[in-house]
Parts: C-alpha cells; structure tokens; sequence
C-alpha cells in the first residue's frame, strides 16, 4: 500500500516489471508449486471430540501425562502444538480425527497451573451464545449479551453467575474477536473458554501463541444448537486458584499491552498537538485536519508495527523476560515515539489506499473520503506522514545517529510501498495479460515487506544490536511479507469482515494478484481468454456475483487455491531456515512470534463479527459500574 499516492510512470505498453533482485523471490532450484490433486484441504475431519466420556477422559488423562516434560519457558508455534497432538494421538494409538482435540488437551495442560495462578478477578470466562436452549430461551440475545441470571434453563447461567461471583469478566458471544484486545487493554490476564473446536483452532492462532494462559472445554459438537459440553471439567478449573510453584512461560502481553498504552495514553505527551491544545479555542476550519488525524493515528487497528519495533526494541537491548501477569514494562519515550510514527506512516498509506481503492469502511467506521471527501482525505494522509517525520525528529535527541538510520529504513520502505501500489494500478489502467507469479510476488515485496521491516529494523537499531547492520531482517522480511499477500489473496475469496464483505473483490478490480498470475500461467486458452472477456467485461456473466462465481470456477479448474497454499508454506519455510541463523534467543523467538502471527490462517467469520457495531457487557466490577467494549476488528 503506498504512503502517498504515488503514480508510477509506467507506458500502457510495456508490462509491469519492478526493479527487485529475482533470486529472493524463486530459487533456479526451487520447483514451481505443484497441482495437488483434488479441492483445498480441509480440516474438518481432524477436528471429531471423541464421542464417549470415557476416551475423552483417557486423552485428557494422558495429556496430563504428556505435558510434564514439556519446556514451558515460551509458548508453542502452531505447528509445535500440533506435533505434540500427533504424539499424544500415536502414544494412544487413536486415530488423526481427533487431532484438534488433542492439542486442546496438550494446550490445556501446558498452561493449567499458570491459568491456576490467576487471580479470579484477573481472568475471564467465555461462553458460546450455543450453550443456550435455542427453543424458548426466555434470555435475549442483545447488544449487551445473554441476562442469564434470573433464568436458570441452561448451564450458561450456573457457570456465569457463579464466576460473577468470584470476580470473573464474563463475555457470552459466539466466538469474539474481542478478546485478546481485552487482554491488551489489561482487564484480564487468563481465559477459561468454552467453544467448538473450530473457535478454539482461531485462538490457538491469536491467543495461545502470545502467551495467554488459557484452559479450554470444547463442546461436543460445533453445529451451534443446543450442543452439549462435560460440565465436569469446567467446574474443576472454574473456582479453584494455586499460587504458581514453577517460573512463569514467556509471554508478549506486556509488551503489547505497552504497545497500546502509547497510543490510549500517552499520545498527548509524546505528539503535543499545535491548534487542538486543551482548553484552547481557535478556528475549527483551522483545528479540522490535525483533530481527525490525530483521532485516525489514536484509534483503530492491530497496532501490530509499533509492537513490532517496541517487543524487537526490549528483546535486543537485554530486557527480562515477562510473562502475562507481569506489570506493563516502561518504555522510553524515544522507541515509543518511533513506534507511533511507524503507525501514524500506516495510517496515512491506508487513508490513500482507501481514496484508491474507493473501500466504504476502515476500522468498523466508513472511511474517510467516505466521510469528509477525497480531497480532506488525502490532505489528512498527508498530514500523517508529516506527524511521523515530527515524531523522529522528537526521537533523535538522545538518539540522533539512530533516529537518522530509522529515517532513512522508514524513507526506503515509503518508497518501495509507492512503487508496489503504483504497479498495481498502472495493471489495472493497461493490464499485461502475461502476468506471470513472479511479477505479482514482486509487487507484493513492495507493497507488503518493507513495513514489516522497517518496524522490526527501528527497534534493533534504537538498542544499537548487531542483527540491525546485516541483510538477515530484510530478507527474512521479505519472504513472511510475501507470504502474507498471497494468504490476503486467500482471505479474499473468503470474504473479509475487516473492510470487505464480498468475495472475489480483489480478483473483480483486476489487482495483479498471485491468484490471477496463476491462472494465467496454467490456464488453457479458453480459460486465459475467458479470464480476460469476464474481466474487460466482454463477457456479460448475468451480474456481480455470477462474475465472481464463474472466475471461482476457473481459479479452482486451474487449482491456484492449492498451488498459492504451497507457496506461502515454501516462503514460511524460508522465512524459519533464516530464524536458524540468529544465535540471540529473544530475538528468534520474537522472529517467530512474528511469522505466526501474520500467516496466522483465518476462519470465516462468526455472526458475532460479521457485525462490527455490535456491543458486548463486559463485567469488569470497577467502582461498581460495567464497562461497555464495542467489537473492532483489530
């Protein structure tokens, strides 16, 4: 995504060719991803709760058993939990359909006594909307969640009322987005959750692998009616606190919990505003572009990159390690500063990307040219960038060798961005129809990679460590960036409740996606000559969502769906050979950290987050009153 709207001077007759060394996108000795045979893999069949108390009892014993020797020092990867799954399933000689069921038990018992630790007015509990007796509940499902108090049908209210009591926030949703942004925002620092075991696969991804001490009770079955749970076990956790007798697992929600803290209270102290001062009155015309893009900057988003150079600023300067409990660590000004200009940098690429692509919503919100017109919008993307150059300056005075080393990564990655989103627009003016997969990645190394690095850069350089003066970040960069492109490519074909609603939008703006250089590449004549009529729109298909369905149809023919997956394995996979390589341990495991997280596989969204405005009741019992969090995606 560019910064600024940058137009790439590029002749309607020449095919889109970005200067980037090919040899980090294809090695001669790589193979082109092969066709697998058959639709995309699906994982439904691994995901089968034993069907009898009894074996659920023996793999839950046994996973008890399992998890004594495991290292607890940091959290699981996703593919560690499931080696560990697989074991624990061979040890039994119990087939793989109960896969997903293992690694709960394998997650639960590696955490248990860390979740025990918790004070109860520390943790939350989390229960399925499902749980509830679909016919006649007398209990409405509001914006403000189940009131199960008074009712008594189902078990929702005895374990709800009961962890009320001993202090527990309580959220009732169906599986909510919501919650590790609760856990940053510091109301809670442990989950006891009940769900199916594909809401549970969501929070191995977003949750377990930040360091969130967490126990899970699948429930029986994920049809969402009136499923049924073993109660048993969420009362032997529910009400039962032990002081930890072992040292704590590593955990990186302090560091995002300073991450947010930046930005929900220190945003004044660190970016004084100029025409917007407390208690000052002036022009509203003149107090217009530095409110909005000040209200932009502060709200809304992951806040993914200045965690990024804020968690790779304390690994490299030797900081202790923090578990989940642990208090916010302090962070001096100068590394909270370069973080908020990594994100005020973001914020303006979106606002132009938005105005480009003409995207209605940003953030749950419409966006702005939506809001205030294009040209307000540009002028306040502009009026970011200069917030961030602001910030460096600001960093640079205990720093300023530093401060002019970010400058010049945070200059480079603007410019790479300007050049990856002029490509793609200048395809979609004048499409080359030979497109091919290298020239797509090469966009996505553009417009995706060089953010990623220029956060991850500024906070080893701010602590001056020596992996800031080699290539090794860069590259390793490059591939996780690409690899997370082509997995948005993916999620486009999902739908996408961040911004977009719709599948296939993507393909139906003629981006030159990975998806679409594919095709092209494998597809035969008819196909490529199909593929370009639909998409000139020569060819009427009967309306939107025919388009959409008919390009499906020829994307799953040409099997590009199996073919994009192997490629962002290959580029994980190199992304994890380059980890081998860094003999600084906080440093490898945030690397790692950071590679699941952003090729973390989303689920398709629940009903819950379908709707982005919808409020949850969030109990957190300070001075008697409820906190209302609305559900943002992040």
């Amino acid at each position: 995504m560019s910064i600024a709207q940058g137009q790439a001077e590029v002749s309607d007759d020449e095919p889109i060719r970005p200067e980037f060394p090919q040899e980090t996108l294809h090695d001669d000795d790589d193979p082109l991803p092969v066709k697998k045979k058959g639709r995309r893999r699906s994982t439904t069949h691994l995901k089968i709760v034993p069907e009898t108390l009894e074996l659920r009892e023996r793999v839950k014993q046994a996973a008890e058993q399992y998890a004594v020797s495991l290292d607890r020092s940091r959290a699981f990867t996703r593919d560690e939990l499931e080696h560990h799954g697989r074991e624990l399933l061979n040890q039994l000689q119990l087939p793989e359909k109960y896969l997903g069921f293992s690694m709960v038990m394998v997650g639960n018992y590696f955490w248990k006594q860390q979740f025990l630790a918790i004070p109860f007015n520390r943790r939350m509990l989390l229960l399925p909307h499902c749980l509830k007796h679909a016919e006649g509940c007398p209990a409405e499902y509001t914006q403000f969640g189940l009131d199960c108090e008074r009712c008594g049908a189902c078990s929702i209210a005895d374990y709800k009322v009961r962890a009320e009591q001993l202090g527990y926030k309580v959220l009732v949703a169906e599986g909510s987005p919501v919650v590790l942004k609760i856990i940053v925002s510091g109301y809670i620092d442990g989950i006891l959750g009940v769900a199916c075991l594909n809401v549970l696969e969501k929070a191995i991804d977003k949750v377990l692998i930040a360091g969130v001490p967490s126990y899970a009770v699948p429930l029986h079955s994920g049809d969402c009616l009136n499923t049924t749970l073993d109660q048993a076990w969420v009362w032997e956790v529910l009400d039962r606190y032990e002081p930890l007798p072992e040292k704590p697992t590593a955990s990186y929600v302090p560091l995002m919990r300073a991450s947010a803290q930046v930005f929900e209270q220190d945003v004044e102290r660190l970016l004084p505003r100029q025409r917007t001062k407390p208690g000052q009155s002036g022009s509203q015309a003149l107090a217009f572009t530095e409110r909005v893009a000040c209200d932009w900057l502060a709200n809304g988003g992951k806040r993914f990159r200045p965690f990024m150079t804020i968690a790779a600023w304390y690994a490299a300067a030797g900081r202790p390690m923090l578990s989940s409990g642990d208090q916010t660590p302090q962070i001096p000004d100068e590394v909270a500063r370069v973080a908020m200009a990594i994100e005020a940098f973001h914020k303006a690429s979106l606002v132009h990307d938005d105005i480009q692509d003409d995207d209605q919503y940003r953030y749950g919100r419409q966006t702005l040219h939506r809001q205030y017109g294009a040209g307000q919008a540009i002028n306040i993307g502009d009026y970011l960038i200069g917030l961030g150059y602001r910030l460096i300056h600001a960093a640079a005075d205990g720093h300023p060798a530093a401060a002019l080393d970010v400058l010049n990564s945070m200059s480079t990655a603007h410019l790479r961005l300007c050049d990856g989103q002029g490509a793609e627009m200048a395809f979609q003016k004048s499409p080359d129809w030979n497109l091919s997969p290298l020239d797509a990645l090469q966009i996505y190394a553009l417009k995706t990679s060089p953010a990623f690095e220029a956060a991850l850069y500024s906070g080893l350089r701010l602590a001056d460590h020596p992996l800031a003066r080699t290539e090794l970040v860069s590259q390793f960069c490059r591939h996780v960036g690409i690899a997370f492109q082509v997995l948005n490519d993916l999620k486009d074909w999902q739908g996408d409740t961040d911004n977009k609603l719709v599948a296939g939008q993507d393909a139906a703006a003629l981006r030159p996606t990975v998806l679409l250089a594919l095709a092209l590449k494998d597809g035969s004549d008819s196909q490529r000559a199909e593929l370009q009529a639909i998409l000139t729109g020569q060819q009427d298909c009967g309306g939107a969502e025919a388009r959409i369905r008919r390009l499906r149809e020829i994307f799953e023919a040409c099997e590009v769906f199996d073919k994009a997956e192997v490629l962002v394995e290959r580029l994980r996979a190199k992304a994890d050979a380059l980890l081998e390589e860094i003999t600084d341990v906080p440093i490898r495991d945030l690397l790692r950290f950071f590679t699941e997280t952003v090729l973390a596989k989303e689920l398709p969204p629940t009903n819950l987050e379908a709707n982005p405005n919808i409020l949850v009741q969030l109990n957190t019992v300070t001075n008697g009153s409820v906190s209302l969090l609305p559900v943002i995606r992040m």
